[in-house]
Protein backbone atom coordinates (compact mmCIF):
# COMPACT_ATOMS: atom_id res chain seq x y z
CA UNK A 1 0.00 0.00 0.00
CA UNK A 2 1.29 3.42 -0.88
CA UNK A 3 2.51 5.78 1.79
CA UNK A 4 0.52 9.01 2.15
CA UNK A 5 1.35 11.58 -0.50
CA UNK A 6 3.19 14.61 0.93
CA UNK A 7 2.04 18.17 0.19
CA UNK A 8 4.73 18.59 -2.46
CA UNK A 9 6.34 15.74 -4.42
CA UNK A 10 10.05 15.40 -3.49
CA UNK A 11 13.15 15.76 -5.61
CA UNK A 12 11.69 18.02 -8.27
CA UNK A 13 14.32 20.06 -10.11
CA UNK A 14 13.43 23.69 -10.73
CA UNK A 15 14.10 25.57 -13.96
CA UNK A 16 14.58 29.26 -13.06
CA UNK A 17 13.36 31.69 -15.69
CA UNK A 18 16.31 33.91 -16.68
CA UNK A 19 15.82 37.64 -16.88
CA UNK A 20 16.48 37.54 -20.62
CA UNK A 21 13.46 35.29 -21.16
CA UNK A 22 11.20 37.46 -19.04
CA UNK A 23 12.37 40.54 -20.93
CA UNK A 24 11.73 38.83 -24.29
CA UNK A 25 8.24 37.80 -23.22
CA UNK A 26 7.49 41.30 -21.96
CA UNK A 27 8.60 42.82 -25.26
CA UNK A 28 6.60 40.31 -27.33
CA UNK A 29 3.35 40.41 -25.34
CA UNK A 30 3.36 43.84 -23.68
CA UNK A 31 0.34 44.20 -21.37
CA UNK A 32 -0.55 40.54 -22.02
CA UNK A 33 2.52 39.51 -20.01
CA UNK A 34 2.62 39.72 -16.22
CA UNK A 35 5.14 38.89 -13.54
CA UNK A 36 2.99 40.43 -10.79
CA UNK A 37 2.81 38.16 -7.75
CA UNK A 38 -0.98 38.25 -7.50
CA UNK A 39 -1.34 37.16 -11.14
CA UNK A 40 1.29 34.46 -10.75
CA UNK A 41 -0.36 33.13 -7.61
CA UNK A 42 -3.73 33.00 -9.36
CA UNK A 43 -2.12 30.80 -12.03
CA UNK A 44 -0.16 28.76 -9.51
CA UNK A 45 -3.01 27.06 -7.71
CA UNK A 46 -5.96 24.86 -8.55
CA UNK A 47 -8.55 22.99 -6.50
CA UNK A 48 -6.00 20.44 -5.21
CA UNK A 49 -4.46 20.56 -1.75
CA UNK A 50 -0.88 20.90 -2.99
CA UNK A 51 1.15 23.95 -2.03
CA UNK A 52 3.61 24.89 -4.79
CA UNK A 53 5.43 28.14 -5.66
CA UNK A 54 3.74 30.03 -8.52
CA UNK A 55 5.11 30.26 -12.09
CA UNK A 56 7.71 32.89 -12.89
CA UNK A 57 5.37 34.76 -15.22
CA UNK A 58 2.04 34.53 -17.04
CA UNK A 59 1.36 35.06 -20.74
CA UNK A 60 -2.23 35.75 -21.82
CA UNK A 61 -2.49 34.23 -25.29
CA UNK A 62 -5.11 35.41 -27.76
CA UNK A 63 -4.14 33.26 -30.76
CA UNK A 64 -2.34 30.09 -31.71
CA UNK A 65 0.57 32.25 -32.89
CA UNK A 66 0.81 33.77 -29.40
CA UNK A 67 1.08 30.29 -27.89
CA UNK A 68 3.67 29.24 -30.47
CA UNK A 69 5.80 32.32 -29.87
CA UNK A 70 5.66 31.89 -26.08
CA UNK A 71 6.62 28.22 -26.34
CA UNK A 72 9.51 28.99 -28.73
CA UNK A 73 10.92 31.58 -26.35
CA UNK A 74 10.59 29.23 -23.37
CA UNK A 75 12.23 26.42 -25.33
CA UNK A 76 15.11 28.70 -26.27
CA UNK A 77 15.88 29.17 -22.57
CA UNK A 78 14.94 25.60 -21.55
CA UNK A 79 12.13 26.83 -19.28
CA UNK A 80 8.89 24.82 -18.76
CA UNK A 81 5.48 25.96 -19.97
CA UNK A 82 2.20 25.09 -18.26
CA UNK A 83 -1.16 25.55 -20.04
CA UNK A 84 -3.90 27.28 -17.99
CA UNK A 85 -7.63 27.34 -18.73
CA UNK A 86 -9.89 28.33 -15.82
CA UNK A 87 -7.96 26.61 -13.02
CA UNK A 88 -10.63 24.06 -12.10
CA UNK A 89 -8.42 20.94 -12.13
CA UNK A 90 -8.32 18.82 -8.99
CA UNK A 91 -5.06 16.88 -9.18
CA UNK A 92 -2.43 19.62 -9.48
CA UNK A 93 -2.32 19.64 -13.28
CA UNK A 94 -1.51 23.33 -13.67
CA UNK A 95 0.99 23.73 -10.84
CA UNK A 96 4.47 24.95 -11.75
CA UNK A 97 6.27 22.18 -9.87
CA UNK A 98 9.47 22.78 -11.85
CA UNK A 99 9.02 26.50 -12.28
CA UNK A 100 8.26 27.96 -15.68
CA UNK A 101 5.78 30.11 -17.57
CA UNK A 102 2.01 29.79 -17.39
CA UNK A 103 0.23 30.23 -20.73
CA UNK A 104 -3.34 31.35 -20.09
CA UNK A 105 -5.61 30.49 -23.05
CA UNK A 106 -8.75 31.97 -21.49
CA UNK A 107 -8.82 34.82 -24.02
CA UNK A 108 -8.78 32.32 -26.89
CA UNK A 109 -12.54 32.04 -26.59
CA UNK A 110 -13.88 32.18 -30.14
CA UNK A 111 -16.32 29.65 -31.61
CA UNK A 112 -14.66 29.27 -35.00
CA UNK A 113 -17.07 27.13 -37.05
CA UNK A 114 -20.45 25.57 -36.36
CA UNK A 115 -21.16 22.83 -38.89
CA UNK A 116 -24.68 21.96 -37.83
CA UNK A 117 -25.32 19.73 -40.84
CA UNK A 118 -22.33 17.57 -39.84
CA UNK A 119 -23.02 17.79 -36.08
CA UNK A 120 -19.57 19.28 -35.37
CA UNK A 121 -18.14 22.50 -34.04
CA UNK A 122 -14.60 23.90 -33.91
CA UNK A 123 -13.58 26.23 -31.08
CA UNK A 124 -10.51 27.85 -29.63
CA UNK A 125 -9.19 26.12 -26.54
CA UNK A 126 -10.41 28.80 -24.14
CA UNK A 127 -14.10 28.37 -24.98
CA UNK A 128 -15.95 26.95 -21.97
CA UNK A 129 -18.61 24.25 -22.16
CA UNK A 130 -21.40 26.66 -21.16
CA UNK A 131 -20.27 29.20 -23.76
CA UNK A 132 -20.24 26.46 -26.40
CA UNK A 133 -23.76 25.30 -25.60
CA UNK A 134 -25.03 28.88 -25.64
CA UNK A 135 -23.46 29.36 -29.08
CA UNK A 136 -25.03 26.25 -30.64
CA UNK A 137 -28.45 26.15 -28.96
CA UNK A 138 -30.16 27.99 -31.85
CA UNK A 139 -29.20 25.08 -34.13
CA UNK A 140 -31.08 22.58 -31.98
CA UNK A 141 -27.81 20.90 -30.99
CA UNK A 142 -25.80 20.60 -27.78
CA UNK A 143 -22.45 19.40 -26.48
CA UNK A 144 -23.03 16.74 -23.82
CA UNK A 145 -19.80 16.48 -21.82
CA UNK A 146 -20.53 18.08 -18.44
CA UNK A 147 -17.78 17.84 -15.80
CA UNK A 148 -19.63 20.19 -13.46
CA UNK A 149 -17.15 23.05 -13.52
CA UNK A 150 -17.46 25.45 -16.46
CA UNK A 151 -14.13 24.21 -17.77
CA UNK A 152 -12.51 25.14 -21.07
CA UNK A 153 -12.70 22.73 -23.99
CA UNK A 154 -8.90 22.70 -24.17
CA UNK A 155 -8.64 21.69 -20.54
CA UNK A 156 -11.41 19.13 -20.89
CA UNK A 157 -9.60 17.55 -23.83
CA UNK A 158 -6.27 17.61 -22.03
CA UNK A 159 -7.67 15.79 -18.99
CA UNK A 160 -10.07 13.52 -20.91
CA UNK A 161 -12.97 14.91 -18.88
CA UNK A 162 -16.42 13.40 -18.63
CA UNK A 163 -19.00 14.06 -15.91
CA UNK A 164 -22.66 13.61 -15.09
CA UNK A 165 -23.93 12.73 -18.56
CA UNK A 166 -21.17 10.34 -19.66
CA UNK A 167 -23.24 7.26 -18.82
CA UNK A 168 -25.22 7.88 -22.02
CA UNK A 169 -23.07 10.12 -24.21
CA UNK A 170 -19.49 9.17 -23.32
CA UNK A 171 -16.38 11.18 -22.44
CA UNK A 172 -14.11 13.68 -24.22
CA UNK A 173 -12.25 10.74 -25.74
CA UNK A 174 -15.45 9.87 -27.62
CA UNK A 175 -16.22 13.42 -28.76
CA UNK A 176 -12.96 15.01 -29.91
CA UNK A 177 -12.52 14.66 -33.68
CA UNK A 178 -9.58 16.97 -34.32
CA UNK A 179 -7.12 19.21 -32.54
CA UNK A 180 -4.66 22.00 -33.19
CA UNK A 181 -1.64 21.66 -30.91
CA UNK A 182 1.53 23.68 -30.36
CA UNK A 183 4.41 21.27 -29.88
CA UNK A 184 7.34 21.56 -27.49
CA UNK A 185 9.35 23.14 -30.31
CA UNK A 186 6.70 25.81 -30.91
CA UNK A 187 5.45 24.26 -34.13
CA UNK A 188 1.72 24.17 -34.93
CA UNK A 189 0.35 20.69 -35.65
CA UNK A 190 -3.13 19.52 -36.60
CA UNK A 191 -4.50 16.09 -35.78
CA UNK A 192 -7.65 14.47 -37.12
CA UNK A 193 -10.42 15.86 -39.34
CA UNK A 194 -14.14 16.54 -39.13
CA UNK A 195 -14.85 13.11 -40.59
CA UNK A 196 -16.48 10.69 -38.16
CA UNK A 197 -13.76 8.08 -38.58
CA UNK A 198 -10.32 7.55 -40.08
CA UNK A 199 -7.73 4.81 -40.55
CA UNK A 200 -4.96 7.22 -41.53
CA UNK A 201 -1.82 6.57 -39.48
CA UNK A 202 -1.33 6.84 -35.75
CA UNK A 203 -4.26 8.30 -33.82
CA UNK A 204 -2.50 11.45 -32.66
CA UNK A 205 -5.78 13.02 -31.57
CA UNK A 206 -6.32 10.30 -28.98
CA UNK A 207 -2.67 10.60 -27.95
CA UNK A 208 -3.18 14.27 -27.12
CA UNK A 209 -6.56 13.78 -25.43
CA UNK A 210 -5.69 12.97 -21.83
CA UNK A 211 -2.03 14.00 -22.13
CA UNK A 212 -2.56 16.76 -19.51
CA UNK A 213 -0.44 19.31 -21.37
CA UNK A 214 2.67 17.13 -21.19
CA UNK A 215 2.98 16.67 -24.97
CA UNK A 216 1.86 20.05 -26.27
CA UNK A 217 -0.53 22.96 -25.78
CA UNK A 218 -3.99 22.44 -27.27
CA UNK A 219 -5.18 25.60 -29.07
CA UNK A 220 -8.21 24.43 -31.09
CA UNK A 221 -10.71 21.61 -30.59
CA UNK A 222 -13.24 20.08 -32.96
CA UNK A 223 -15.97 18.09 -31.21
CA UNK A 224 -19.18 16.25 -31.99
CA UNK A 225 -22.58 17.74 -31.26
CA UNK A 226 -25.91 16.01 -30.62
CA UNK A 227 -29.54 16.94 -31.29
CA UNK A 228 -31.32 18.32 -28.25
CA UNK A 229 -33.61 15.57 -26.95
CA UNK A 230 -37.29 15.98 -27.71
CA UNK A 231 -38.21 15.31 -24.09
CA UNK A 232 -36.20 15.58 -20.87
CA UNK A 233 -37.30 14.49 -17.42
CA UNK A 234 -35.28 14.73 -14.21
CA UNK A 235 -36.08 12.97 -10.96
CA UNK A 236 -34.81 12.43 -7.46
CA UNK A 237 -35.39 9.32 -5.40
CA UNK A 238 -34.44 8.77 -1.76
CA UNK A 239 -33.42 5.50 -0.11
CA UNK A 240 -33.09 4.27 3.44
CA UNK A 241 -29.52 3.11 2.82
CA UNK A 242 -26.62 3.82 0.53
CA UNK A 243 -26.56 0.15 -0.44
CA UNK A 244 -30.14 0.34 -1.75
CA UNK A 245 -29.30 3.36 -3.91
CA UNK A 246 -26.18 1.70 -5.30
CA UNK A 247 -27.95 -1.58 -6.04
CA UNK A 248 -30.75 0.30 -7.80
CA UNK A 249 -28.14 1.91 -10.05
CA UNK A 250 -26.51 -1.42 -10.85
CA UNK A 251 -29.87 -2.94 -11.77
CA UNK A 252 -30.83 0.03 -13.97
CA UNK A 253 -27.61 -0.23 -15.98
CA UNK A 254 -27.70 -4.02 -16.23
CA UNK A 255 -31.28 -3.80 -17.51
CA UNK A 256 -30.04 -1.62 -20.36
CA UNK A 257 -32.07 1.48 -19.52
CA UNK A 258 -30.54 4.33 -21.60
CA UNK A 259 -30.53 6.73 -18.65
CA UNK A 260 -28.79 10.04 -19.40
CA UNK A 261 -27.70 10.86 -15.86
CA UNK A 262 -27.55 8.82 -12.69
CA UNK A 263 -25.89 10.64 -9.79
CA UNK A 264 -25.52 9.52 -6.19
CA UNK A 265 -25.30 11.77 -3.13
CA UNK A 266 -25.17 10.38 0.39
CA UNK A 267 -27.04 11.77 3.41
CA UNK A 268 -23.97 13.58 4.71
CA UNK A 269 -23.55 15.44 1.42
CA UNK A 270 -27.28 16.17 1.16
CA UNK A 271 -27.05 18.11 4.42
CA UNK A 272 -24.18 20.18 3.01
CA UNK A 273 -26.03 20.84 -0.26
CA UNK A 274 -29.26 21.82 1.52
CA UNK A 275 -27.44 24.39 3.61
CA UNK A 276 -25.37 25.73 0.71
CA UNK A 277 -28.23 26.01 -1.81
CA UNK A 278 -31.09 26.66 0.62
CA UNK A 279 -32.89 23.46 -0.39
CA UNK A 280 -34.94 20.96 1.55
CA UNK A 281 -33.94 17.65 -0.02
CA UNK A 282 -34.65 14.59 2.12
CA UNK A 283 -31.53 13.77 4.13
CA UNK A 284 -30.89 10.24 2.98
CA UNK A 285 -29.03 8.49 0.20
CA UNK A 286 -30.36 9.95 -3.02
CA UNK A 287 -30.20 9.25 -6.74
CA UNK A 288 -30.54 12.21 -9.10
CA UNK A 289 -31.53 10.99 -12.55
CA UNK A 290 -32.29 12.39 -15.98
CA UNK A 291 -33.96 10.78 -18.98
CA UNK A 292 -33.65 11.88 -22.62
CA UNK A 293 -35.58 10.84 -25.73
CA UNK A 294 -39.04 11.02 -27.23
CA UNK A 295 -41.94 11.59 -24.83
CA UNK A 296 -42.90 7.93 -25.10
CA UNK A 297 -39.38 6.60 -24.57
CA UNK A 298 -38.83 8.90 -21.59
CA UNK A 299 -42.02 7.67 -19.97
CA UNK A 300 -40.94 4.08 -20.57
CA UNK A 301 -37.52 4.73 -19.00
CA UNK A 302 -39.12 6.47 -16.03
CA UNK A 303 -41.55 3.62 -15.40
CA UNK A 304 -38.78 1.02 -15.56
CA UNK A 305 -36.48 2.91 -13.19
CA UNK A 306 -39.30 3.63 -10.76
CA UNK A 307 -40.18 -0.05 -10.61
CA UNK A 308 -36.56 -1.03 -9.99
CA UNK A 309 -36.14 1.64 -7.31
CA UNK A 310 -39.30 0.47 -5.57
CA UNK A 311 -37.82 -3.03 -5.31
CA UNK A 312 -34.99 -1.50 -3.28
CA UNK A 313 -37.17 0.68 -1.08
CA UNK A 314 -36.96 3.85 -3.17
CA UNK A 315 -39.35 6.52 -2.01
CA UNK A 316 -40.42 10.13 -2.48
CA UNK A 317 -39.88 10.26 -6.22
CA UNK A 318 -39.92 13.92 -7.22
CA UNK A 319 -40.00 15.03 -10.84
CA UNK A 320 -38.58 18.07 -12.60
CA UNK A 321 -39.73 18.50 -16.17
CA UNK A 322 -39.33 22.25 -16.71
CA UNK A 323 -35.91 23.66 -17.66
CA UNK A 324 -35.97 25.89 -14.57
CA UNK A 325 -36.61 23.01 -12.17
CA UNK A 326 -33.98 20.83 -13.83
CA UNK A 327 -31.42 23.62 -13.74
CA UNK A 328 -32.02 24.17 -10.02
CA UNK A 329 -31.62 20.46 -9.35
CA UNK A 330 -28.39 20.02 -11.31
CA UNK A 331 -26.92 23.28 -10.07
CA UNK A 332 -27.28 21.94 -6.54
CA UNK A 333 -25.54 18.72 -7.59
CA UNK A 334 -22.69 20.54 -9.33
CA UNK A 335 -22.21 22.74 -6.28
CA UNK A 336 -21.74 19.77 -3.96
CA UNK A 337 -17.98 20.37 -4.03
CA UNK A 338 -18.38 23.97 -2.91
CA UNK A 339 -21.06 22.98 -0.40
CA UNK A 340 -18.50 20.64 1.14
CA UNK A 341 -15.87 23.37 1.37
CA UNK A 342 -18.38 25.81 2.87
CA UNK A 343 -19.29 23.26 5.54
CA UNK A 344 -15.79 23.58 7.02
CA UNK A 345 -14.40 27.11 6.53
CA UNK A 346 -10.68 27.24 5.84
CA UNK A 347 -10.43 23.61 4.83
CA UNK A 348 -8.76 22.10 1.76
CA UNK A 349 -10.05 19.08 -0.13
CA UNK A 350 -8.22 15.89 -0.98
CA UNK A 351 -10.29 14.22 -3.67
CA UNK A 352 -10.33 10.98 -5.54
CA UNK A 353 -12.40 9.68 -8.43
CA UNK A 354 -12.01 5.98 -8.94
CA UNK A 355 -14.10 4.11 -11.48
CA UNK A 356 -14.94 0.39 -11.40
CA UNK A 357 -16.97 -2.04 -13.50
CA UNK A 358 -20.64 -1.46 -12.69
CA UNK A 359 -21.03 -4.93 -11.14
CA UNK A 360 -18.38 -4.06 -8.51
CA UNK A 361 -19.67 -0.60 -7.63
CA UNK A 362 -21.23 -1.64 -4.32
CA UNK A 363 -18.03 -3.40 -3.21
CA UNK A 364 -15.91 -0.34 -3.99
CA UNK A 365 -18.17 2.39 -2.70
CA UNK A 366 -19.74 0.99 0.46
CA UNK A 367 -16.47 -0.18 2.01
CA UNK A 368 -14.90 3.20 1.27
CA UNK A 369 -17.75 5.02 3.03
CA UNK A 370 -17.42 2.74 6.06
CA UNK A 371 -13.70 3.56 6.28
CA UNK A 372 -14.11 7.33 6.12
CA UNK A 373 -16.94 7.33 8.64
CA UNK A 374 -14.77 5.33 11.04
CA UNK A 375 -11.88 7.79 10.57
CA UNK A 376 -13.81 10.78 11.90
CA UNK A 377 -12.83 13.00 8.95
CA UNK A 378 -15.43 15.28 7.43
CA UNK A 379 -16.15 14.18 3.86
CA UNK A 380 -18.56 14.45 0.97
CA UNK A 381 -19.54 11.80 -1.55
CA UNK A 382 -20.87 12.27 -5.07
CA UNK A 383 -20.85 9.79 -7.88
CA UNK A 384 -21.53 9.43 -11.58
CA UNK A 385 -22.58 5.99 -10.49
CA UNK A 386 -24.26 5.12 -13.79
CA UNK A 387 -20.81 4.44 -15.20
CA UNK A 388 -19.20 3.19 -11.96
CA UNK A 389 -17.41 6.46 -11.21
CA UNK A 390 -17.56 8.13 -7.79
CA UNK A 391 -15.79 10.93 -5.94
CA UNK A 392 -14.84 11.14 -2.30
CA UNK A 393 -13.75 14.51 -0.93
CA UNK A 394 -11.87 14.53 2.37
CA UNK A 395 -12.08 17.95 4.06
CA UNK A 396 -8.89 18.60 6.01
CA UNK A 397 -7.28 21.35 8.02
CA UNK A 398 -4.37 22.33 5.73
CA UNK A 399 -2.17 22.88 8.79
CA UNK A 400 -2.85 19.43 10.27
CA UNK A 401 -0.32 16.82 9.24
CA UNK A 402 -2.40 14.19 11.01
CA UNK A 403 -5.56 14.95 9.05
CA UNK A 404 -3.64 15.05 5.78
CA UNK A 405 -2.02 11.70 6.50
CA UNK A 406 -5.40 10.18 7.41
CA UNK A 407 -7.00 11.49 4.22
CA UNK A 408 -4.18 10.22 2.04
CA UNK A 409 -4.33 6.83 3.72
CA UNK A 410 -8.08 6.64 3.06
CA UNK A 411 -7.50 7.74 -0.52
CA UNK A 412 -4.87 5.05 -0.97
CA UNK A 413 -7.14 2.34 0.43
CA UNK A 414 -9.98 3.46 -1.84
CA UNK A 415 -7.83 3.42 -4.97
CA UNK A 416 -6.22 0.09 -4.08
CA UNK A 417 -9.69 -1.38 -3.69
CA UNK A 418 -10.76 -0.07 -7.10
CA UNK A 419 -7.68 -1.51 -8.78
CA UNK A 420 -8.29 -4.93 -7.21
CA UNK A 421 -11.84 -4.84 -8.53
CA UNK A 422 -10.69 -4.25 -12.10
CA UNK A 423 -11.12 -0.48 -12.02
CA UNK A 424 -8.94 2.57 -12.52
CA UNK A 425 -7.27 5.06 -10.21
CA UNK A 426 -8.96 7.98 -11.96
CA UNK A 427 -12.16 8.00 -13.96
CA UNK A 428 -12.01 11.61 -15.09
CA UNK A 429 -9.81 13.89 -12.97
CA UNK A 430 -6.58 12.69 -14.56
CA UNK A 431 -3.27 11.73 -12.97
CA UNK A 432 -1.59 15.11 -12.43
CA UNK A 433 0.56 15.01 -9.30
CA UNK A 434 -1.71 13.00 -7.07
CA UNK A 435 -2.10 9.69 -8.91
CA UNK A 436 1.40 9.04 -10.25
CA UNK A 437 2.18 6.11 -7.96
CA UNK A 438 -1.23 4.58 -8.57
CA UNK A 439 -0.75 4.84 -12.35
CA UNK A 440 2.36 2.67 -12.08
CA UNK A 441 0.34 0.02 -10.28
CA UNK A 442 -2.52 0.22 -12.75
CA UNK A 443 -0.60 0.37 -16.01
CA UNK A 444 2.58 -1.52 -15.13
CA UNK A 445 6.24 -0.69 -15.65
CA UNK A 446 6.15 -1.53 -19.36
CA UNK A 447 3.34 0.88 -20.12
CA UNK A 448 4.99 3.63 -18.09
CA UNK A 449 8.22 3.08 -20.01
CA UNK A 450 6.30 3.46 -23.28
CA UNK A 451 4.72 6.69 -22.03
CA UNK A 452 8.15 7.98 -21.07
CA UNK A 453 9.47 7.11 -24.53
CA UNK A 454 6.65 9.05 -26.20
CA UNK A 455 7.28 12.02 -23.92
CA UNK A 456 11.01 11.93 -24.63
CA UNK A 457 10.44 11.76 -28.38
CA UNK A 458 7.99 14.68 -28.50
CA UNK A 459 9.48 16.77 -25.70
CA UNK A 460 13.18 15.87 -25.37
CA UNK A 461 13.92 18.77 -23.00
CA UNK A 462 10.96 17.85 -20.77
CA UNK A 463 9.48 21.36 -20.86
CA UNK A 464 5.79 20.63 -21.47
CA UNK A 465 4.06 20.70 -18.06
CA UNK A 466 6.83 18.60 -16.48
CA UNK A 467 6.43 16.59 -13.28
CA UNK A 468 2.92 15.36 -14.17
CA UNK A 469 1.57 11.85 -14.92
CA UNK A 470 4.89 10.16 -14.09
CA UNK A 471 7.95 11.19 -12.13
Amino acid sequence: MNAPTPPLPPEIPSHPAPAALLQALSERFGPRYSAALVVREQHGRDESSFSVPPPAAVVFAESTQDVADAVKLAAQFKVPVIPFGVGSSLEGHLLAVQGGISIDVGRMNQVLAINAEDLTVTVQAGVTRKQLNEAVKSTGLFFPVDPGADATLGGMAATRASGTIAVRYGTMRDHVLALEVVTAQGEVMRTGTRAKKSSAGYDLTRLMVGSEGTLGVITEVTVKLYPLPEAVMAATCSFNSLADAVNTTIQVIQMGVPIARCELIDANTIRMVNKHANLSLREGAMLLMEFHGSPASVQEQVATVQAIASDFGGQTFEWASTPEARTKLWTARHNAYYAGIQSRPGCRVITTDTCVPISRLADALLDSVTEVQASGLTYFLVGHVGDGNFHMGYLIDPDSATERATAEQLNSQLVQRALKLGGTCTGEHGVGLHKMDFLVQEAGAGAIAMMRAIKQALDPDMLMNPGKIFK
